[in-house]
């Protein structure tokens, strides 16, 4: 691509993340926000009059304009749709986590972008954490020689609203946070999962409509392993939503990972809870310049939509395990 600035639409904010994304693109020049699409007027309106742009109350409208690129961060349920009609339109996208809800929905997503000649990322900012960063680099240098476990992280809280209708959803816990954790380890390992063994529950929110425990145990087709606790065991009380961490065992040595240490703690009796005051990376920043640069440079974007299957179809087949209450193979 050869034009100076990108411009961009968002579709749904639904997701939070979404706020976080405006905000980096906001201060990147090289890129506009064109438009933004929701068909929940309130969600979006104070961003738009913000930021000047255009609503519009279908997306379809959206897509039909000169825009690259369109930033999708609307319930999961609908990502694979949004991402199709995106495709044949000619933009190129970048998908809220998990990607899609079935290795087939998954794969008819990826094949659209192939055949329509754009690019498809998932977001997975954890990669652009300087702790994930660094962990990466070192192994990458064989200073652990190679790896032979990994065992993760990713407790949150509970996040009520459509993360737990199953019908907008398509999961609890063990499906929301299984995905990031998952995506680093197949990014460290560079093999991908031959078996998975799960176990999910509703624990902390009584009646529930979904899991919000989880644990997923993973073997590599390399012979390496790995587990993550999934859960959504945080209180409210907690300083921050969750964490991302991991043990990374090699055959000549350690690395512990704690993404979200970057951070000061103070307390408050206003606040009335312990609060983190990070000052670290910002990974949405970094995911968001990732996908900007890479189309603009016409280089891959840097996290595909095949890494999202890979990451989705572990926590997917981690279902199946626990309705079965056995190993699933996925190869």
């Amino acid at each position: 691509m050869t034009t100076a600035k990108l411009k961009i639409g968002l579709i749904s904010f639904a997701h939070g993340h979404a706020f976080s994304y405006v905000n980096s693109l906001s201060k990147m020049p090289e890129a506009e926000i064109a438009g933004i699409a929701d068909e929940v007027k309130s969600r979006v309106e104070g961003v738009v009059q913000q930021l000047g742009t255009v609503y519009y109350a279908d997306y379809r409208d959206l897509l039909r304009t000169d825009i690259d690129a369109v930033i999708i961060c609307s319930e999961n349920v609908h990502h694979a749709q949004l991402t199709i009609d995106a495709a044949q339109a000619g933009k190129h996208v970048l998908v809220e986590k998990p990607l899609g809800l079935s290795v087939e929905e998954m794969e008819r997503m990826v094949a659209a972008c192939e055949e329509n000649g754009v690019q498809l990322m998932t977001a997975f900012p954890c990669r652009y954490l300087t702790a994930v960063v660094q962990a990466k680099e070192a192994v990458d240098r064989g200073e652990i020689g190679d790896i032979i476990a990994i065992r993760g992280t990713n407790r949150g809280s509970f996040p009520g609203g459509w993360f737990v209708d199953p019908a907008l959803s398509g999961g609890g816990a063990l499906l929301d946070h299984t995905v990031h954790v998952m995506d680093l380890m197949n990014w460290f390992i560079g093999s991908r999962v031959s078996e998975v063994f799960a176990h999910a529950a509703t624990m902390f929110q009584e009646g529930a409509a979904v899991d919000d425990t989880g644990m997923i145990h993973v073997k590599f087709e390399n012979g390496a392993f790995g587990t993550i606790d999934t859960s959504w065991s945080r209180p409210k009380s907690f300083p921050t939503w969750g964490d991302v961490t991991m043990e990374i065992v090699g055959t000549r040595g350690h690395i512990a990972v704690d993404a979200f240490a970057q951070s000061n703690e103070w307390y408050s009796n206003e606040a009335g809870k312990g609060v983190y005051s990070f000052w670290g990376d910002n990974m949405d920043e970094g995911l968001v310049k990732g996908f900007v640069q890479a189309l603009l440079q016409g280089t891959p974007v840097p996290v595909s939509g095949v890494d999202g299957l890979r990451s989705s179809e572990v926590a997917l087949a981690g279902y199946r395990s626990v309705q079965t209450g056995q190993p699933v193979k996925l190869l």
